[in-house]
């Protein structure tokens, strides 16, 4: 059973929603605390998630692209805001459809199933800039082409794949490496991260490694800080 999550702070709008998708045979759950939402749907066990952008305390915009930066769940923005730029803006951001309310529940349940099956046999991937990653095997997709990279390359880009954006601090690289961070082999950290940016370089993936001292090494757009 797929389990959607409703994001929606409309409480007589979840209310309906959560029936419409529970009669349809799905699992729903309602986000009602809006002060760490991505957090949240990244506990749990999410088939899809359906994102109002108008949400108390933050933009459905703002956690609709920190979600596609740290899963590939599919996202379905329901909305009441009609104008093209907001549609545009959503879609560029990695929303995967977006629908405005009123909507016919006939509608919002075709775009769903069309959806979850879009994404049926992706639960393992992460997304990147152009990419793709299997993070149970590794394999790389990009250019209209798969790689499988070796492990520790792997483990390495997973760990700046669930942390996009954000600087990962040398213990938690160790840790995704060799499973602890009690001792720290600063030589052989740098031998595997020297390997996968070779190997990002030679796929032509836009990113680089760089290390801030006092905050860690964080993937970014070349050119980035």
């Amino acid at each position: 059973m797929k389990h959607i999550i409703i994001v929606e702070d409309e409480i007589f709008m979840r209310e309906e929603l959560t029936e419409i998708f529970q009669k349809a045979g799905y699992c729903a759950s309602c986000v009602t605390d809006f002060s760490h939402i991505t957090e949240d749907i990244l506990k749990m066990d999410a088939g899809l998630v359906l994102l109002d952008i108008n949400l108390p305390g933050t933009s459905g915009f703002f956690v609709c692209r920190e979600l596609k930066q740290k899963s590939a769940l599919p996202i379905l923005v329901l909305t009441s805001r009609d104008q093209l730029r907001d549609e545009l803006h959503a879609l560029d951001l990695g929303a995967d459809e977006y629908l405005t309310k009123p909507c016919r529940k006939e509608r919002l349940l075709a775009r769903v199933s069309n959806l979850l099956r879009r994404y049926e046999g992706r639960g393992n991937l992460l997304e990147g800039p152009g990419f793709l990653l299997d993070k149970q095997t590794y394999t790389l997709y990009i250019h209209d082409q798969s790689i499988v990279l070796p492990k520790n390359q792997g483990k390495l880009l997973e760990a700046f794949l669930v942390h996009r954006g954000e600087f990962v601090a040398k213990e938690l690289l160790c840790t995704a490496l060799w499973g602890t961070a009690e001792y720290i082999d600063e030589n052989a950290l740098q031998v595997n991260l020297t390997r996968l940016k070779k190997t990002m370089k030679s796929l032509g993936i836009q990113q680089q490694i760089l290390f801030i001292r006092g905050k860690g090494y964080q993937m970014t757009e070349k050119g980035g800080s």
